[in-house]
């Protein structure tokens, strides 16, 4: 299978693990007991979750670079408090949370 490549914000998505449903249930079992490397291999195989955010605001004229290191932010954030749930639906609350609450500050300090 080839891998296609899509570059944003100079991450290219080919180069991203695809975790399995038991493989992500697994690091996140050892995420709770403090496994970092375990952390750091979960969350690289959920930015491509930030990214599909970060690309809806791709018309706002806001940094992609800086919306996406705030994106991974709100992604460490949901790996350090999952609760067992739908992990994509609660990372992707928590990612685009932080993203507009960053926007919603720089307006306030303009």
């Amino acid at each position: 299978m080839a891998g296609y490549k899509v570059e944003i914000c100079g991450v290219n998505t080919s180069d991203l693990p695809l975790l399995k449903p038991a493989q992500a249930k697994e690091l996140l079992v050892k995420i709770k007991s403090g496994d970092t490397q375990a952390r750091e291999t979960f969350i690289k195989g959920n930015l491509r979750l930030v990214l599909s955010i970060v690309q809806r605001f791709n018309q706002s004229g806001e940094n992609l670079d800086d919306l996406f290191q705030i994106g991974c932010i709100g992604l460490c954030k949901a790996a350090a408090t999952d609760r067992d749930g739908c992990f994509s639906t609660y990372a992707y609350r928590l990612i685009w949370n932080e993203i507009c609450s960053a926007l919603i500050l720089s307006l306030i300090h303009i």
